[in-house]
């Protein structure tokens, strides 16, 4: 009981912040050429993203195609935006949720690949990247509903104009959109999985709907403690930390979550948490589909 509590509490930490940002925002938006590339789309990076979040349950739209209301108000999305930290070995990817005044409201843990083709690469990085919002039950809630602040809305001024300035200003707008959409030379997504080919430049509502949150039960937990165990070095990185033993060699690498104490850890052949328990650490993850806790003799 006092183990499921523990558990319970780390994912709420991680997931509690992310939950209360995001559910403010009506929409995703998805560029269709990353600052970090020279083409669009360029290796598929848009069309996957914009599949993985609509997947997530996420109201997701290109930066081309956007609805009436997010047009006249650009507060009510977040721009997805991929960091590209690769170098010359590894691909190494973080996506940035950042809002209409440019400050970030959630960034993802950096997701690795080692394969050498791109496409190959980045895709397995952003996935491991997306991994982030697992267990983030998304819903929006319009911020009216809750402190009724005070919004500046392009759509809400039309409205008290008089008729004919106010059709006459739907109408210009409905025009350059149709200018801009017959000059375009952009691709548009078919966003599926397999494919990810771009066909159709009209806006469909997504039809994949939030999935439910399956309760998690965690009934068996095996413990592994050791008698002497080899102690880890910690060697500060820009996520976190990497973890070393006497050879030296690295033997895991530890990223900073937005709990204090609480990081996202993977080895070679692992991938979990690492957090302080009763003034251990513990490394949690799962093996067989059964949840494993292992004692870690760190220094830091």
């Amino acid at each position: 009981m006092k183990t499921a509590i523990a558990i319970l509490f780390a994912f709420i930490g991680l997931s509690s912040y992310a939950q209360e940002n995001l559910d403010d925002y009506k929409y995703i938006i998805v560029p269709k050429k990353f600052d970090a590339f020279k083409n669009m789309n360029e290796h598929q990076t848009s069309t996957l993203i914009k599949f993985l979040f609509t997947g997530k349950g996420f109201t997701t739209v290109y930066d081309d195609q956007l609805p009436d209301d997010l047009k006249f108000n650009r507060c009510l999305g977040v721009v997805a935006d991929l960091q590209d930290d690769s170098s010359m070995f590894s691909t190494k990817t973080i996506i940035n949720l950042i809002d209409c005044n440019d400050n970030i409201v959630f960034s993802t843990m950096q997701g690795i690949s080692k394969e050498k083709e791109y496409k190959v690469a980045y895709s397995e990085a952003i996935r491991e990247s997306m991994r982030s919002f697992n267990g983030i039950n998304y819903s929006y809630t319009d911020k009216k509903d809750k402190d009724k602040p005070l919004t500046v809305s392009f759509k809400n001024d039309v409205k008290k104009l008089d008729e004919s300035k106010a059709a006459k200003i739907l109408k210009e707008e409905k025009a350059k959109e149709k200018e801009k959409v017959a000059k375009s030379t952009a691709v548009i997504s078919e966003e599926t999985e397999k494919t990810q080919y771009y066909k159709d430049q009209t806006s469909v509502a997504s039809n994949i709907k939030k999935a439910e949150p399956k309760t998690s039960v965690l009934k068996d937990v095996e413990v592994k403690k050791t008698v002497v165990k080899d102690i880890w070095y910690a060697q500060a990185t820009e996520t976190g930390y990497q973890l070393v033993d006497s050879s030296p060699k690295v033997r895991m690498n530890l990223m900073k979550s937005s709990v204090d104490n609480i990081y996202i850890a993977k080895t070679d052949a692992k991938t979990g948490m690492v957090y302080q328990k009763d003034g251990n650490w513990i490394f949690e993850y799962y093996e067989n589909d059964k949840l494993v806790q292992e004692e870690l003799n760190i220094k830091f």
